[in-house]
């Protein structure tokens, strides 16, 4: 299991973070971190939050399939936040490229958490095998954007009244990046052990 130190910026409150494996025990967790985001934000175009059994059944899909699924916590063992890799779609072709997710606690924001998950996730993809990320964001958050492109991602597109969600309609913008040799070579099957594909 990978178990990395991190030391974010100090603001507010010195903190002590690690990043790890995702357990069945961070689901309590999980489950109200992506409440707060569902209900307060608009980063997830869900307009109700799942309960604790449908996070569950989500986190064992994800990680099933052979993606990564990380989790950032303190020095007292609390999630703080968690990123994970999924499918962009499930057509085959597709199969090298994976889109990522990224949520954090409130207090946890503006800390450079998200910069240190969004890294890992970037390493663990690259090292299975695939060959392109995306970022599917929504409501064109200007810090996921600032994120994104400070690891490496450009703007490919932007859908303009994507969805509605508070009261307004919101835009979506999505960001790529290549992982590993990105499409400078072909894929080698072999690579990537998930199940979605039937690889």
């Amino acid at each position: 299991m990978l178990f990395t130190p991190i030391r974010p910026p100090a603001i507010g409150r010195r903190m002590t973070v690690h990043l790890r494996d995702i357990a069945v025990s961070d689901l309590d967790a999980v489950t109200a971190i992506y409440r707060e985001a569902v209900l307060s934000g608009v980063a997830s175009y869900e307009i109700a939050a799942p309960e604790r059994e449908e996070m569950a059944a989500r986190l064992s899909a994800i990680t099933g399939q052979g993606y990564p699924y990380i989790a950032a916590v303190g020095e007292d063992g609390g999630l703080l936040g968690y990123a994970y890799a999924s499918a962009f779609r499930t057509r085959p072709a597709y199969r090298w490229m994976v889109e990522d997710s990224i949520y954090l606690a409130p207090e946890s924001r503006g800390r450079g958490i998200g910069k240190q998950l969004l890294s890992e996730l970037v390493s663990r993809c690259a090292a299975l095998g695939f060959r392109q990320m995306v970022a599917v964001i929504g409501g064109a958050h200007p810090a996921s954007i600032a994120l994104h492109q400070a690891l490496g991602f450009s703007e490919i597109g932007r859908m303009t009244g994507s969805g509605f969600k508070q009261g307004r309609w919101l835009d979506t913008m999505l960001m790529q990046r290549e992982l590993g040799d990105g499409n400078s070579t072909d894929p080698d099957p072999a690579c990537y052990p998930g199940t979605l594909f039937g690889g």
